[in-house]
């Protein structure tokens, strides 16, 4: 039921899920032509409900699933942005809950700050897919329909080896991320640290968190004070990255650097060959359709696989254009630059 994507084959997830689960890859699930004739016959309305829509991983995420419902005669009711607020999420949810809709997609802020936002939406019948994280006590198949993600662990392990050429031996290499409970940032932190300390035992890991995104260029400057012998970063994702950037414009230390998503912010940076050297990317567009073809294989009593993922690219200024493309289903831009 769930082969049939024309899309050309990625190569198999390493991560597991919040529960152990093996990874379904995300470009394998589709649905039949009967099975798209039966999701249009029903006339489904989808709500959304995200941790942020300003970002551009956001924005292509929100691009997949609106196409993909939109194909299959489902209409999106509304789309909600939480701004990282976790009771706004679960006030959001709680109204959903007691909504005519039919199906919500939601990716958690957190894990057990949300659960009883998640928990209302599941106990009200709707048909509840989540993107990312899944809060503390609900479970696939009971609580919640299916977890649709990037293969977040093998993420980390492309960023790992990204950054090993930066740092010297015995060096020390700094981890910037996020303090929430987030699965997909504590996935990423983990493989970063198995890669390096199987492949790179000499060096030493530090790291500094931020709270808010927007500190982010704060924490690097506490990291580099906190360690004056640091030779390269690795920051959880691009919108804190940003953060780091703008910081060593204003006259902070520069290091090397990777990080995660390939918004149109860093893509830009990364072909200036600066401080940024690489970037680990997701396909927030292939996940956003994988996420909407799930809710409508649920909505038609066909319930897909517990957990979805799509592998990560390893992206660097030499494959730029390519990997552009590849994430945002669009020629690169120039960037205002010749090549």
């Amino acid at each position: 039921m769930f082969l049939g994507s024309t899309k050309r084959s990625m190569m198999a997830p390493t991560g597991l899920g919040p529960h152990g689960e093996k990874a379904f890859p995300a470009d394998k699930l589709a649905l039949t032509d009967a099975e798209a004739d039966q999701a249009r016959a029903g006339n489904f309305t989808v709500a959304i409900v995200l941790h942020t829509t300003t970002s551009d991983w956001s924005r292509q995420e929100l691009a997949g699933m609106i196409a993909t419902l939109g194909h299959h005669g489902a209409t999106v009711s509304e789309i909600v942005d939480c701004a990282f607020d976790k009771d706004v999420q679960n006030r959001e949810l709680v109204r959903l809950a007691d909504s005519p809709v039919h199906a919500v997609i939601s990716l958690p802020i957190g894990a057990s700050e949300v659960a009883t936002g998640h928990r209302a939406v599941a106990r009200a019948g709707k048909t509840l897919v989540l993107l990312d994280n899944a809060p503390s006590g609900l479970l696939p198949g009971v609580d919640y329909l299916s977890l649709c993600s990037a293969d977040n662990f093998g993420i980390g392990g492309i960023a790992a080896e990204l950054v090993s050429p930066f740092v010297p031996e015995e060096g020390v290499l700094g981890i910037l991320t996020y303090r929430a409970e987030f699965f997909v940032t504590n996935e990423r932190e983990l493989a970063f640290r198995k890669w390096i300390g199987e492949r790179r035992p000499d060096v030493t890991l530090v790291r500094t968190r931020f709270d808010k995104v927007e500190d982010a260029g704060t924490a690097y400057k506490r990291m580099l004070w906190e360690n004056d012998d640091l030779n390269a970063v690795f920051v959880a994702w691009d919108v804190p990255a940003t953060e780091v950037l703008a910081e060593i414009a204003g006259g902070a230390r520069s290091l090397p650097f990777v990080t995660v998503d390939l918004g149109n912010e860093i893509a830009a940076e990364l072909k200036k060959g600066g401080p940024l050297k690489g970037v680990a990317a997701q396909r927030p567009y292939d996940q956003g359709a994988a996420a909407a073809r799930a809710a409508l294989l649920g909505l038609i009593g066909r319930p897909p696989p517990a957990w979805i993922s799509s592998t990560g690219l390893k992206v660097t200024r030499e494959n730029l254009p390519e990997s552009y493309e590849t994430v945002w289903h669009a020629p690169a831009p120039r960037w205002g630059m010749s090549d």
